[in-house]
């Protein structure tokens, strides 16, 4: 039995690295073939700028270092780090030693600005980047255009693509039987400047103001720096409201309601969110960006429409378009739902990591 050490952040605050992480360790702990450490690198506070340095982050990163006894005991090191500089060298200790010791090192990027920064660095930051991440043995990405963030570092037959899922109990039949009176839109994602938030709401207020039938629902965590004018926006419309953050039942009532999901994102460090694949298993239409890995999983046209970033107008104009084509939201729904089921479920997930993994041990044991 092959023992794996998963580094990295778990829930909670959720994020889409915090419940792949989570999914991964109980994928493994069910596979009977690995047994399953792990240490929580999730920093307490959210904020928009994830990735920026901080003395109470060194504080917190610091403390973690002293588990690093841990990879003594385990064969796999699986490490999925931020992709910044800071979120990449704080994970040093551990991979220096992993390395030292002949494990094999692992890294999943979830994200699409690994590349970027190494090619933005200079100096001894760039050459520390580079030792760090060349030491790993083996890399997921979550798809095929994604690859480039570690072709500077790994041999490209060393780079595997793992798209990501959604969990098993949001693809159950839809019980919801309410009847759509206009748009019913959901935003479900972290509250952040980069993911959109902002432009969908003025979008909205759009709307309200052309007097067009709608309803949206906002969930997720609000970034600190934002919560007085996303509160203030939001309270300017008549038919929009905030949930929080849900989980679980709360979060499957909210997809099931909804028929278009929108993520208009154009965060640096955009990977295939989790979110959108959770919108596909509900019959959701969805509207995003053509950004990162999101055009490797969704086509304009036929799983929804993408949008220009920073647009309200673009979103606006898809809404209106909706509008007058109501049947369109259904049929894109159901076969998003067929879609998802064929491509992006937990027991393909499943299948996948543990082939790569395995495929792994047997290159060790030849």
């Amino acid at each position: 039995m092959n023992r794996i050490l998963i580094i990295g952040p778990f829930p909670k605050p959720i994020s889409g690295v915090s419940l792949a992480n989570k999914v991964v360790k109980e994928v493994l702990d069910d596979s009977k073939v690995f047994k399953t450490d792990f240490i929580n690198t999730s920093y307490p506070i959210f904020e928009d700028t994830v990735g920026s340095f901080s003395f109470n982050k060194l504080l917190f990163f610091l403390k973690i270092n002293f588990k690093v006894i841990k990879v003594f005991t385990n064969d796999i090191i699986y490490i999925t780090p931020g992709q910044t500089f800071f979120g990449v060298a704080k994970y040093g200790l551990f991979i220096i030693l992993a390395s030292i010791f002949r494990k094999e090192l692992i890294i999943h990027v979830h994200g699409n600005y690994l590349g970027n920064q190494y090619q933005n660095l200079k100096g001894f930051k760039k050459r520390l980047f580079y030792l760090l991440i060349s030491k790993f043995t083996k890399g997921i990405v979550l798809s095929a255009s994604l690859k480039n963030n570690l072709l500077p570092f790994l041999k490209e037959n060393k780079i595997f693509v793992l798209h990501n899922f959604a969990e098993d109990y949001l693809h159950t039949e839809v019980t919801n039987a309410e009847e759509p009176i206009g748009l019913r839109i959901t935003y479900l994602s972290n509250l952040m400047e980069e993911k959109g938030i902002l432009y969908l709401l003025d979008a909205l207020k759009e709307l309200e103001n052309k007097k067009i039938a709608y309803r949206a629902k906002i969930a997720g965590n609000i970034d600190e720096g934002l919560i007085h004018i996303i509160k203030e926006k939001i309270d300017a419309l008549k038919s929009t409201e905030y949930l929080g953050i849900v989980y679980d039942k709360e979060k499957k009532e909210l997809l099931d309601w909804s028929t278009i999901f929108v993520l208009p994102t154009f965060y640096k460090m955009e990977g295939q969110p989790i979110s959108v694949l959770e919108a596909l298993a509900t019959e959701n239409l969805i509207i995003a960006t053509n950004h990162a890995g999101i055009p490797d999983i969704i086509k304009n046209n036929v799983h929804g429409y993408f949008v220009k970033p920073k647009d309200s107008q673009s979103i606006l104009d898809c809404f209106l378009y909706l509008d007058k084509n109501k049947k369109k939201i259904q049929l894109i729904g159901k076969n998003n739902k067929i879609y998802f089921r064929e491509n992006f479920t937990l027991k393909h997930f499943s299948k996948e990591i543990i082939t790569i993994l395995n495929t792994d041990a047997e290159i060790r044991n030849i």
